[in-house]
């Protein structure tokens, strides 16, 4: 705990201070980004202050309007603002490290021994979860953006768009953005955003980076360090990409997995839930670099594990690399590893370059932003979308081998047993996913006749 009073300025952070903070935070970050958002705000704002709470609220709106996972780009922007450009890169880095190995050991465990009876019956608990969590995800995201019955419209236009004509998911995120945009212009009331993050309601005493401490020198925006972060960023991305088409080729797997998801990350308005269509569409559908219920388990997995709920590409990487069998059949898990591993750069470098181009900029205004418009249409599409990608997951769970075979009636049992725990009881997504695995391993030693 802080020993200073509330009246102490906190004393000068050192580098490796943070560097120590923010690799526990990648260890800790369970909850998703409103979770990761708020552990955040009790360490920085409230314990240690090592930044005001208008201070950290001003780089989450921000956060918030970016495609990306926001718990990320806000610990890039803090470490940013704190230690220049390495303490951003050692933030958003160790943010999503520790999950990246963590996902690389049990994605090898779910591949390797996935068909172990027990295990099996792990996932056959797991599945029915995560569609309620999804669908309960669509509920937390539409009572939060749907406040008129134009958002309303917007939303069943973007469901029926996806689930009845197959439209790609860019598109209806573009088409949302252009709605959100007109609306703005000529219906401001019905889209304004609504904001969703309040004042301070108490003094905090303060801070390291507080209210009225002046924006770092190495924060003033410029268009020669613009130019330069831009230049810096392309590169990486036109290296990473560029190497690999000279190693395998342009229509090799690894290849592929980084451009489609450079494609992704730039998708990822309304969170993970948001992308995850997309993914499908790509993943499962086009490259099928995986199937669909290894996809429903790899949500799993994600919604477990430390990091933004993104990771779960990681996992479609990993998938991917070993069923391709990118090093041959006798180095699976490496090419699994090394899948996962260049899956992980090309989703979260756009993260990088969003905080280092923009976060200059929002340092010189701190006022609110006056482009919410279109995000508020995007969030309202996002809500159609993420209700496809219940039912998606629901028809798969429920009927594996189609409409036309049997009807998985104990998986239906789970899944409303897990929706009624998130919906009536408000219980945390870890202890509904533990349950339900319990109750599916607990199938698998039940006779027949009772399953």
């Amino acid at each position: 705990m802080n020993s200073n009073t509330l009246t102490d300025t906190p004393q000068r952070l050192s580098f490796g201070e943070a560097f120590y903070y923010w690799l526990k935070l990648g260890f800790i970050s369970f909850g998703g980004p409103a979770g990761q958002i708020a552990i955040m705000h009790e360490d920085l704002v409230e314990r240690k202050r090592w930044i005001s709470e208008n201070r950290f609220l001003h780089a989450l709106n921000y956060c918030m309007l970016l495609p990306g996972p926001e718990a990320q780009q806000l610990a890039i922007y803090i470490g940013w603002l704190m230690h220049r450009t390495w303490g951003g890169i050692v933030a958003g880095v160790l943010f999503v490290l520790p999950s990246l190995f963590i996902l690389i050991g049990l994605s090898w465990v779910y591949m390797a021994y996935g068909s172990v009876p027990a295990i099996a019956g792990v996932f056959y608990g797991i599945k029915p979860a995560v569609t309620a969590l999804v669908a309960h995800a669509a509920y937390r995201v539409g009572s939060r953006s749907l406040k008129n019955g134009w958002l309303g419209g917007i939303a069943v236009a973007a469901f029926l768009a996806i689930f009845a004509l197959q439209v790609p998911f860019p598109l209806i995120v573009l088409a949302a953005g252009i709605v959100g945009y007109l609306g703005g212009r000529f219906a401001p009331a019905k889209f304004t955003a609504s904001g969703g993050h309040g004042k301070a309601v108490k003094s905090l005493g303060p801070a390291l980076i507080d209210d009225h401490t002046p924006t770092p020198e190495h924060a003033l925006f410029s268009w020669r360090r613009f130019s330069r972060v831009l230049a810096v960023c392309l590169a990486l991305w036109l290296a990473g990409i560029g190497a690999l088409t000279a190693a395998y080729g342009w229509d090799s797997v690894l290849t592929q997995m980084g451009w489609f998801f450079t494609k992704a990350a730039l998708m990822t308005f309304g969170g993970a839930y948001a992308v995850l269509p997309y993914v499908f569409q790509g993943g499962v559908e086009h490259y099928q670099w995986l199937t669909a219920p290894q996809m429903i388990d790899g949500l799993a997995l994600g919604e477990t594990t430390p990091g933004p709920l993104i990771m779960v590409v990681s996992f479609v990487g990993f998938v991917g690399g070993w069923t391709k069998a990118i090093f041959g059949p006798d180095a699976l898990l490496l090419s699994g590893a090394i899948a996962a591993t260049v899956v992980t750069f090309f989703t979260f470098l756009p993260s990088f370059l969003f905080i280092f181009l923009g976060a200059p900029f929002i340092e010189s205004t701190h006022g609110k932003l006056k482009f919410t418009a279109p995000l508020s249409g995007i969030t309202a599409a996002v809500v159609g979308v993420i209700v496809n990608l219940a039912v998606f997951f629901a028809y798969h769970v429920l009927w594996p081998q189609g409409l036309s075979g049997h009807f998985e009636w104990m998986s239906a049992l789970i899944g409303v047993c897990a929706a009624v725990a998130l919906f009536r009881f408000k219980v945390g997504v870890i202890p509904v996913v533990l349950a339900s695995g319990l109750a599916g391993l607990a199938l698998t030693f039940l006779p027949p006749v009772l399953t």
